[in-house]
């Protein structure tokens, strides 16, 4: 069991660090000083081609709700078309291995979902009125509804496309699965998977907040069992607590899980994430919450996040010494996001310095997956 767990103090919300900044203010000095003091280690020579890895497809930006109404629906197909033009525009693209995208298989998704929940929201739409009615008895969610505005889904944020909503959510649970066993094979250092839905809040047989397939946990479950993988860490920035994540593994010693998130004691969307929520049975220590609390009265910034990764984060990942680790990573805490997507002030250079940070642990073994972020781009 890790000995930091009970002595995280950074869910009060406030920065104890006294070298940080007032709070909600960017930070660059801070955090470029410890850019430079820890770099991560050069990949040996001739090891690889490409050090980064990027994957993607197009095909993930066809869910969407048949409204199109994207101001209801904040998570839509303009994210990753953006976000791929810009890193095209950037030429970053040209320096990085183009991973090719794939579907998860039924099986693949099981490792983590329930086989009626699997066959429910990952058939298309002619198999699926071919699933025998009594494999779905057992699922909280039996149908899909009509929502104001006239889209279907599970609610108003959840939305469902018949034709595009199951292929997708598989392309995104596909690619991840495809990155994190190419770097966990040493085939690539890192990389990121630009995809698309979201996945951290879907849980065992429950979709919930844009999510349906929980694709971080699907390719850590993965790796894990055919590479025989003994310590994974997940780092969850998601401004929003991974509620699934946190379930998939809450008492698994051989993946450690530690989120930074918005909380205000639980009345923050999904309302999990709370310090006191630290795992079960061989998993207790395993599970680490670092919710920030005081709602807006200010809003979290770098200075919090810096800290929070100075004194907790960082310190509990090395001493867990992970072989690999994937990030949830989204930029909904990124300033810009209006209150109720978010409402922090966290910089791109913040980003770049937890980034960086996680690039000196595991020997740069990095997978990042795209979960939220819906109204910037950073530069």
């Amino acid at each position: 069991m890790l000995s930091h767990n009970n002595n995280n103090n950074t869910n009060s919300g406030h920065n104890t660090s006294p070298e940080s900044p007032a709070t909600g203010t960017t930070s660059p000095d801070l955090i470029n000083n410890y850019q430079q003091q820890s770099q991560p280690p050069p990949p040996p020579n001739g090891s690889y081609r490409f050090t980064t890895a990027l994957v993607y497809d197009s095909f993930m930006q066809k869910h969407q709700c048949n409204c199109n109404d994207t101001f209801q629906h904040p998570e839509h197909g303009g994210r990753l078309q953006s976000i791929w033009a810009r890193i095209n525009e950037t030429g970053l693209a040209g320096r990085c291995e183009r991973l090719r995208s794939r579907k998860a298989t039924l099986d693949e998704i099981q490792t983590c979902h329930s086989e009626a929940y699997t066959l429910l929201f990952g058939s298309s739409l002619h198999n699926r009125h071919k699933i025998d009615p009594a494999k779905l008895a057992d699922l909280p969610i039996k149908s899909l509804v009509m929502l104001p505005c006239g889209g279907i889904g599970v609610d108003s944020d959840t939305t469902w496309n018949e034709i595009h909503t199951a292929g997708a959510a598989r392309m995104a649970a596909g690619c991840v699965i495809e990155l994190a066993t190419r770097v966990a094979l040493k085939e690539v250092k890192n990389g990121f998977a630009i995809v698309r839905p979201p996945g951290s809040h879907a849980e065992y047989q429950q979709p919930m907040g844009f999510c349906f397939f929980n694709s971080l946990a699907i390719a850590t479950k993965i790796i894990q069992q055919k590479l025989n993988l003994k310590r994974i860490l997940i780092v969850d920035w998601d401004v929003h607590h991974g509620n699934g994540l946190q379930q998939s593994f809450y008492d698994d010693p051989g993946v450690l899980y530690i989120s930074l998130h918005r909380h205000d004691e639980g009345n923050f969307f999904p309302g999990t994430g709370d310090i006191t929520e630290i795992g079960i049975g061989s998993g207790v220590g395993f599970n680490v919450n670092i919710g920030f609390n005081g709602a807006l009265n200010p809003p979290m910034g770098d200075a919090e996040y810096v800290a929070a990764f100075r004194t907790v984060v960082m310190p509990i990942a090395r001493q867990y010494d992970p072989e690999i680790i994937l990030v949830a990573c989204g930029f909904d805490a990124a300033r810009g996001h209006p209150a109720p997507l978010g409402g922090y002030l966290v910089s791109p250079a913040c980003f770049a310095y937890m980034t960086q940070q996680l690039l000196t642990l595991a020997n740069g073994q990095v997978v990042m997956a795209l979960e939220g972020g819906y109204v910037h781009i950073c530069d």
